[in-house]
């Protein structure tokens, strides 16, 4: 036998029935057979359970007593055997913040680019955002404003609501006397508070200066002062009109700032750039009213509320209660009867104060009330495994309404390539990604072209292997637990491909599982792109058209089970012969 292929001697995993075989290096390899023949058995239980075992034995016992030991398969002896990879149908993640683009790495590319060629744009105006340094914001206010008596504000509150009586306290205990509140010059006293439910604009003024070269010093000094207490952010006020100019990319018309862009602000994974409603997820789980209420014949006194149940003497019936007769209704009316505003306070809550007349001549009060709904989506946050599985049972998933779907806060809308942000590409499919990637280059100017050369190039790759496994029509943002065992298992071969691994033995479960026959192709030229990069491929397969392209066909049978379990072929396609097997 050769040192160049893969020997087993004595296999007897499950079903097998102590076979030996070798396995050439640097093959694509078919293993085909009927349902529970023992494919599987031979090619995960056997061949990839000895690989990860004599993996884990490379650590030492310290690690080792954390990942734990595998038990060695039923099998004699196998050498010749490399690092093994096994890309199988049933390992498709199912964690929500794993997509099509987190899994092929093609989405961090996408943030490297959009961090470092994107240009930020205004809402208000459309034009690009500018910061400055803190000298050219001197230099901007001396040129613009010579001569001119203008107002040093450090923007403090921006269209928020509250009475900011603290703030306006604490202003004063550190020694400023006014500040610009909306829109108006206001001294500042101890006490002072605003309608904390009106919106309100709060700039704490610096200084009032007449700007010339003799000002210089008090002006700089100003500037610095103002800068650090906006956060980098001044404004400057001119007869009432007011200019923006800050350290972080801003518009100097509207005041809006946005953060310098970097690889986590495009990040849903991280507190920076995730959608604060969704936390990252891209939807939100909300009570659903057909789920609470199956049947609005039916009366809450029988468990028309389906949580609750049937009535029982509770605190929780008798607030119910008390809504009701508020509303001149009972426990026993049919909830179809019953006024939507009545049935939302059940559902929603109410802060409202609510005093009914008992027959004793006391008084029954409600001081506010949670609402079923609002205890459900509360238990659904907070509670632990059981309760939460509990509380989505009267829930439904649906897309956040505040980052439509792309898990992101707002502000990605602002940073563009190309007039697109990275919420709007990662919904194009992989065609029509490779179109607008392949084009960046000849539209960028000099400088864009030498930072973003090689994030566009391993975009550019990343996104043709998955063409030619034939997902062109998959987007980046769908998620992971959507995809089936044979997208999954092609995606990860796509991944694969890219990595530049050689001497690997991989191991693929019907990799063409779902592919339509037209791509089939497509799969069998990638098989072969990792097979010529000095791998050995072993695929559990029944597909005709991969069988034929294969340089080695094993057949595992000649039946099922106990009937199965023994090699019945093996040998290049065109030389075994066709009547010896049923596959």
């Amino acid at each position: 036998m050769s040192l160049n292929s893969i020997i087993i001697e004595g296999a007897r995993t499950h079903n097998l029935k102590n076979i030996s075989l070798e396995i050439p290096h640097n093959k694509l390899i078919v293993i085909t057979g009927l349902s529970g023949s023992g494919k599987s058995s031979l090619a995960f239980d056997t061949i990839y359970a000895e690989g990860q075992r004599r993996y884990l034995e490379t650590y030492n016992s310290y690690a080792r007593q954390f990942v734990g030991q595998l038990t060695k398969p039923d099998v004699d002896h196998i050498s010749g055997l490399s690092p093994v990879i096994a890309i199988e149908q049933k390992t498709v993640s199912k964690n929500p913040r794993s997509t099509v683009g987190t899994i092929t790495e093609i989405y961090d590319f996408l943030r490297l680019l959009f961090a470092r060629v994107s240009t930020p744009l205004s809402p208000a105006t459309n034009l690009p955002l500018v910061s400055y340094s803190e000298k050219e914001i001197i230099n901007l206010v001396l040129e613009k404003y010579s001569n001119k008596k203008i107002l040093i504000t450090a923007p403090l509150v921006k269209s928020r609501k509250g009475h900011y009586r603290d703030l306006f306290d604490q202003l004063i205990k550190q020694g400023f006397t006014k500040a610009y509140v909306d829109g108006e010059i206001q001294e500042l006293n101890k006490g002072d508070r605003l309608d904390r439910y009106k919106t309100h604009d709060i700039s704490l003024i610096i200084d009032r200066i007449l700007v010339n070269e003799k000002s210089r010093p008090r002006l700089v000094e100003s500037i610095a002062l103002a800068l650090k207490k906006g956060k980098d952010e001044i404004q400057i006020i001119e007869n009432d009109i007011k200019t923006n100019y800050s350290k972080q990319l801003m518009c100097s018309e509207s005041g809006l700032s946005l953060p310098n862009p970097e690889p986590n602000l495009f990040s849903f994974n991280s507190p920076k750039g995730a959608c604060e409603s969704c936390n990252g997820l891209g939807f939100i789980h909300e009570v659903e009213l057909d789920k609470i209420i199956p049947n609005k014949k039916q009366s809450i006194k029988k468990g028309g509320i389906q949580p609750l149940g049937s009535f029982e003497n509770n605190w929780t019936f008798k607030q119910i209660n008390l809504l009701l007769k508020h509303h001149q209704f009972e426990l026993d009316t049919p909830i179809e009867k019953i006024s939507l505003e009545c049935i939302n306070k059940i559902l929603y809550g109410t802060n409202e104060l609510i005093k009914i007349l008992g027959e004793n001549g006391v008084h029954q009060v409600l001081n506010g009330y949670e609402g079923i709904g609002n205890f459900i989506q509360r238990q659904h946050k907070a509670g632990g495994n059981k309760i939460k599985r509990w509380a989505s049972s009267f829930m439904n998933k649906k897309v956040c309404k505040t980052c439509e779907g792309s898990r992101l806060k707002e502000h990605y809308k602002f940073y563009k390539i190309q007039n697109k942000n990275i919420g709007e590409i990662v919904k194009m499919d992989i065609t029509d990604l490779k179109i607008w990637v392949d084009n960046l280059f000849q539209n960028f100017n000099k400088n864009k072209k030498l930072i973003a050369k090689d994030v566009i190039k391993e975009l550019s790759n990343r996104i043709g292997f998955l063409i030619n496994v034939g997902l062109e029509y998959l987007n980046l943002n769908l998620p992971a637990a959507t995809l089936s065992g044979g997208e999954g298992q092609r995606i990860r071969l796509a991944s694969q491909i890219g990595s530049d691994l050689t001497s690997v033995l991989y191991i693929l479960d019907e990799p063409s599982i779902g592919l339509h026959q037209r791509d089939n192709h497509k799969l069998i030229d990638s098989l072969k792109k990792l097979r010529d990069k000095g791998n050995t491929i072993l695929v559990v397969e029944h597909d005709k058209d991969i069988m034929k392209e294969a340089d080695l066909i094993i057949d595992i049978g000649p039946g099922a089970g106990k009937l199965g379990g023994e090699i019945i072929a093996q040998g290049a396609p065109n030389k075994l012969d066709p009547k010896s097997s049923i596959t």
